[in-house]
C-alpha cells in the first residue's frame, strides 16, 4: 500500500507549499500528456508521502504539495525546471497540521461553480479520468480549494 492512500489527517506538522503556473502543452496534446504527467506524478509522490492536489483550468495549474519540506522544496523546484510548465509563481509556504490533501492527488475545477471533480490516474493507457462524487471536501479543504480556485483566475 502507498503512503498517500492511506494518509489520513494527524496533527503532525507537515510543510505545505502552493504554486500556480502555466501549461506548455499544446491544446491537441494536452490529455495524453496530462496523463503521463498525472501517473508520474502519483508514483513519485506516494513513493516520497507527498500528497496534496492539483486543479486545472484550460493551461493553467494551481497546485498544493504537503510532505517533509527538502521533499516538497525539491519537487516544486523539478516543476520550476520543466519544460512543460511557464509562468511559475510560488504562492505560499507554511508549517501547518493537520495534512489537508491525505488521500488527494489532483482535483479538476469546474466551469459551472459545481463541486471540484477528482481525477484518477491510468498509467498505462495515459489517461486521467474522474474519480465521481465521493465524499464531499472538509471545511478546511473547502478553504483551502477556494484559495486555488481564486489563484487560477477566470
Amino acid at each position: 500500500m502507498n503512503p498517500a492512500d492511506t494518509a489520513t489527517p494527524t496533527d503532525e506538522m507537515v510543510f505545505r507549499l502552493v504554486y500556480r503556473s502555466r501549461s506548455t502543452i499544446g491544446e491537441d496534446q494536452r490529455v495524453d500528456e496530462l496523463g503521463d504527467i498525472f501517473a508520474t506524478a502519483r508514483k513519485r509522490n506516494q513513493s516520497i508521502g507527498v500528497t496534496g492536489a492539483l486543479m486545472l483550468r484550460g493551461d493553467r495549474f494551481v497546485q498544493t504539495l504537503e510532505g517533509e519540506r527538502a521533499d516538497v522544496q525539491a519537487l516544486y523546484d523539478d516543476i520550476a525546471r520543466d519544460a512543460r510548465h511557464s509562468d511559475v509563481e510560488l504562492l505560499s509556504t507554511e508549517e501547518s497540521a493537520p495534512r489537508l490533501f491525505g488521500r488527494w492527488a489532483m482535483a479538476r475545477v469546474t466551469e459551472d461553480g459545481a463541486p471540484d471533480i477528482r481525477l484518477l490516474s491510468h498509467a498505462g493507457k495515459r489517461r486521467i479520468s474522474e474519480t465521481g462524487t465521493g465524499p464531499h471536501p472538509t471545511d478546511d479543504q473547502e478553504q483551502h480549494l477556494s484559495t486555488m480556485r481564486s489563484a487560477l483566475g477566470s
